[in-house]
């Protein structure tokens, strides 16, 4: 048996011909990112692998939070915003890497396809604050 997905012109008119079907990604910390769910962690095991087309409808963000495993997103429409400054406009591939925190966000929307090794876990503030500042310790020893 086979058991296949097939996304057509995603470069072209494929993200707005009515092929992917937007679901809500419901998160604490996230706001108005839509996805399609190529695979998911229940399909491939409680630390497994995913995979998504995300939309990021303008003015959305996702939340505060670390990577468990590898990251890989390739922006296809629009531009996504990272929290330290960096602007990915299409066209833009990045891989993030176990242990990055960051918090994405896309003023005027965009739309990604994004690989996780592992899933990632919230983190708040106050936590990136202390562990920042215990680097920077560290770092100066």
């Amino acid at each position: 048996m086979r058991d296949i997905k097939i996304y057509s012109d995603l470069f072209g008119d494929g993200l707005h011909n009515g092929q992917i079907k937007w679901t809500p990604y419901v998160q604490p910390g996230r706001s108005a990112v839509d996805v399609e769910w190529l695979y998911t962690a229940e399909q491939t095991g409680p630390t497994g692998a995913e995979a998504y087309i995300a939309h990021f409808r303008p003015g959305s963000y996702g939340d505060l939070h670390e990577h468990l495993g590898y990251e890989v997103l390739l922006i296809l429409e629009g531009e996504l915003h990272n929290d330290n400054g960096d602007r990915y406009p299409a066209g833009t591939l990045f891989v993030e890497t176990p242990t990055s925190v960051h918090q994405v966000s896309s003023p005027t929307g965009c739309v990604a396809l994004v690989i996780r090794e592992k899933g990632t876990r919230p983190v708040t503030a106050a936590d990136f604050e202390k562990t920042t500042a215990a680097a920077a310790e560290q770092g100066d020893s």
